[in-house]
């Protein structure tokens, strides 16, 4: 485009903004929350974007009423433009589609997280929560973007996430010539796990997504998995990172997601930073362990907790010198699954602290709240980063971390978070499973000499400022031109 700005339609879930009411009965706008919202604000700033995403609250559905359930202006929080299109879903289908088929199945499944001999139970209700839920929803956010579509035939739509996997091919039904580009934020399991669904649905999310020109994914691994699923599963030809299926030809590309340096440069010394510092820095013992998570069972918590417990069995001269602060965020509470882990993170840290806590010291400090502020303190103040993931599609707490740490800490990583890619070689990777050995890797971590507890941080800042959150964006838009 001569002003270089592109029109890009953005189908997500969750939108940039949400709205409700003040006690005093005023219209509040609210951002967006979850890393996607973060990770496409460039994509606001610098392009004429119109953003459809699902209306979730009741002042969400009343701005749908008053607009009709058109499109409408709203501002970002730096001031640039955009157009938002809120979607209204009926609730049962979106309960369906969102606490059945997205989380857990989907999911469960991305993150190889099921235990197959005794679940899932893929009986009756799942199988209607996909025709009249997942389907359904996926159909409104298709109606949605091919709507935009007539109204700006030139523009790309840029989907995201496991939330929309039917949507691709629904919008190529009614724009055959459209641009659609779909990025995929968790991990692409191998082949054989796709098998977990019945065929027609595994066949469905794999056809959906071949309707798309660009299929991105954060790490070669994930886009390597892509490919093999392809082929496998549909038979379809697979030539370097190109997919052709059904007549179409689906470009595979992979690009890790960066953050945006010059916030955590700023929030580093906000007032709320510097006051829930000031408490940790009062209360720390010399040595700090840190995770940040989600209460999700994804994010391997408990094993985390238990390695530390054995940690505190195998060195003893820790003992009284040494805690974990586990920050959690609590997640998805409607699920079962999830509801049932926070229940057993608290189990295994009454058991660790049971076992090793004495007057005057707390082997593991367990917060469970929305606290934002406290998470950017606890980063500036660790010796040792936790991110022991199952699987994690990329896991952004150890970018976000290691730029604002000021204690030459050392990131511990595990070898299936997507971030292993790029910062293994500064990490001591460990195995998710591997109890044993993370709680070694926690030793490792904490007596590592001075010198190269620096060298690796400095090691790792660099990267990160480079590999920021411009040029993720920068990189899909590159994946369109090169469509021609």
């Amino acid at each position: 485009m001569p002003d270089g700005r592109r029109r890009l339609v953005v189908v997500s879930n969750r939108g940039p903004v949400g709205y409700d009411r003040s006690p005093s009965g005023e219209r509040i706008v609210k951002r967006g929350g979850g890393g996607l919202v973060t990770a496409l604000r460039s994509l606001v700033a610098h392009h004429d974007v119109t953003w459809i995403a699902s209306a979730m609250s009741e002042e969400d559905r009343a701005v749908v009423a008053e607009h009709g359930g058109e499109a409408f202006d709203e501002t970002a929080r730096d001031g640039s433009p955009y157009r938002l299109r809120l979607v209204e879903h009926d609730p049962v289908a979106y309960d369906r589609y969102y606490n059945v088929v997205a989380n857990p199945t989907l999911w469960f499944i991305q993150h190889s997280m099921w235990g197959l001999s005794t679940e899932p139970d893929l009986d009756t209700a799942f199988h209607t929560a996909w025709d009249e839920g997942y389907a359904v929803v996926n159909a409104a956010f298709a109606a949605a973007a091919a709507a935009e579509l007539e109204r700006d035939p030139s523009a790309a739509v840029f989907l995201h996430d496991y939330h929309l996997y039917l949507a691709p091919g629904l919008i190529r039904a009614r724009r055959p010539d459209a641009v659609l580009s779909h990025f995929i934020h968790i991990p692409w399991p191998q082949s054989d796990y796709w098998h977990v669904l019945p065929e027609p649905l595994r066949r469905a999310v794999h056809e959906g997504l071949l309707a798309n020109d660009v299929v991105g994914f954060h790490t070669a691994r994930w886009s390597r998995n892509f490919l093999t699923s392809c082929a496998e599963l549909l038979g379809a030809r697979v030539e370097g990172n190109v997919v052709t299926h059904g007549g179409r030809r689906t470009v595979v590309t992979h690009h890790p997601l960066g953050i945006d340096p010059a916030e955590f440069d700023e929030l580093k010394d906000a007032p709320a930073v510097l006051e829930e510092e000031a408490r940790i820095v009062a209360s720390r013992p010399e040595f700090l362990v840190v995770r940040v998570d989600r209460t999700d069972p994804s994010k391997n918590v408990v094993r985390g907790c238990r390695a530390f417990g054995r940690f505190l069995e195998l060195h003893p001269e820790f003992r009284g010198r040494a805690a974990l602060l586990a920050l959690l965020d609590p997640s998805r509470q409607d699920i079962p699954q999830y509801t049932e882990y926070v229940a057993a993170i608290e189990r295994e840290v009454r058991d660790v602290n049971g076992r090793f806590g004495r007057d005057g010291w707390t082997p593991i400090v367990l917060d469970v709240a929305d606290n934002f502020p406290l998470s950017v303190a606890a980063y500036k103040q660790y010796d040792a980063l936790l991110v022991n993931a199952v699987f994690d599609g990329m896991n952004l707490v150890c970018k976000e971390a290691s730029l604002v740490n000021g204690r030459d800490g050392v990131l511990v990583l595990s070898e299936n978070a997507g971030a292993h890619e790029e910062l293994g070689d500064w990490a001591v990777t460990v195995n998710p499973f591997d109890v044993l050995g993370q709680a070694e890797a926690i030793h490792a971590a904490l007596t590592m000499a001075p010198e190269e507890r620096r060298r690796r941080l400095e090691a790792t800042r660099d990267h990160v400022r480079r590999n920021d959150l411009a040029a993720w964006a920068d990189a899909q838009l590159a994946d369109l031109d090169a469509l021609g």
